[in-house]
Order: structure tokens, then sequence, then C-alpha cells
């Protein structure tokens, strides 16, 4: 049996536990949405490929990106919030992106693709590759099977790409924004995502009309992104 001051000991150790575990989720969560914040002031005001690797701290992190002229000048706290996404939300620092060669043209609208890498997708099959200057024309590619004649049983990976880190993404796996308020090379877009959460925000910041999935993508919907009803 506990003496009156063990117990006391114990009860007070309880609660130190718990502050300390609600400040760190709270931290944590508090750097999350800094991070979020930060991908979205990145992909807008950055060069992400060009982006510093993660120092230490935040603060180092915060000088190594101004150092970097990887961006547009920053204010102090926009610089803050992307160092904080370097640090804890830049996967692509180590994730690869599809690099497009200068001289590949959209096998659907004839684009140089490079010209716009942020929205580049490509098709692997039978040892080529295609590249697309957005999901909108690859998904084209994909679905007209009338206009595109091939073998989609030979295809041998897609990949799209995150529209914050430009990471190359499973197309099968991604989140898509459908329609938003953002436009791509093509006009009207379905805009990828690695992750659900991502997808989310993007969607309600710019108005999309919902999230889909790569099969979820319909000939109708693709065709409505261009004004045309099927």
């Amino acid at each position: 049996m506990l003496k009156k001051g063990c117990g006391v000991k114990v009860v007070f150790i309880v609660l130190w536990c718990l502050v300390s575990l609600y400040a760190q989720e709270h931290d944590t969560l508090k750097i999350t949405k800094l991070a979020q914040k930060g991908a979205r002031i990145a992909s807008v005001m950055c060069e992400v490929a060009k982006l510093p690797k993660p120092e230490p701290t935040l603060e180092a992190t915060a000088d190594a990106l101004k150092a970097s002229a990887a961006c547009r000048p920053l204010s102090a706290s926009k610089r803050k919030a992307v160092a904080a996404y370097i640090m804890h939300g830049a996967t692509h620092q180590h994730a690869s992106h599809i690099d497009v060669p200068g001289s590949a043209k959209c096998p659907v609208c004839g684009m140089f693709v490079a010209k716009y890498p942020k929205w580049a997708a490509a098709m692997q099959m039978e040892g080529k590759t295609y590249y697309f200057d957005g999901v909108k024309d690859m998904m084209k590619y994909y679905i007209f099977d009338g206009d595109f004649p091939y073998d989609r049983n030979k295809i041998d990976t897609i990949w799209v790409s995150d529209y914050y880190t430009l990471e190359a993404v499973s197309a099968k796996e991604a989140y898509y924004v459908l329609d938003p308020n953002v436009f791509g090379p093509m006009g009207h877009e379905l805009i990828p995502f690695k992750s659900a959460e991502a997808a989310e925000t993007f969607m309600q910041e710019h108005h999309g009309k919902r999230i889909v999935r790569f099969h979820e993508i319909t000939a109708r919907m693709v065709m409505a992104l261009d004004g045309i009803e099927l």
C-alpha cells in the first residue's frame, strides 16, 4: 500500500507526463501545419528541385534557404514556413522526379513537355517512355483507344508529378483534384498529389470539384475539362 507522500508523487508524475505528451503533440501539429503552408509557398515561389538540404535547426535551414536563392524574395515568416517544409515535409529531397528530355513531345497535343516540368506525367511501355504535359492529356492517351491504339496491357508504369513537391508518384496511387481554379499548360486539369491530405488542402483552397482516384477518372470527366460533353 502506497504512503500518502508516495501517492502524491505518483499523481504528480502522471500529470507531468500527460502535460509533456500534450505539449509534444501540440508542437508536432504546429510544425506539420507550418510545413504544409511551406509546401504551398514553395510550389509557387520556389524552384523546388533547388531547395537546400535540411540543417539541424529551423533557423539554420531558413538561413540556408535564403543563401540558396532557390526562391523569389520571401518574408521571414514565409521563409520559416518553407524551412519547416524542407525539414519535415520535403520528401522530394530524396525522391525522384520525372526527368523530361528537352526533345520530348506530348503524343496528344504535340507540346514540348520539358517546358512544363511541374505538370509532367510519363508512361513507360515496351522499353519506351511517353511524356505528357499534364494528367488530362495522359488520361486521353490512356482512355481513348480509338484515337490512340496500342495494347494497354503492355504498360509497365505510369507516373505523375505531385503538385507541391514534384515527386514522381505512381499514377494509380495518386489523388487527383478535379478542375480547380489552377490551370495547367492545357487549361483545366486533374491535379495530382501523393497524399489525400495534400489533395484535400488544395481542393479547399482552390475550389476543386472533387477528389478522384485513377480508376475513377472517366472519358466524360476528361472531356468535360475541355468543355466537351460526351
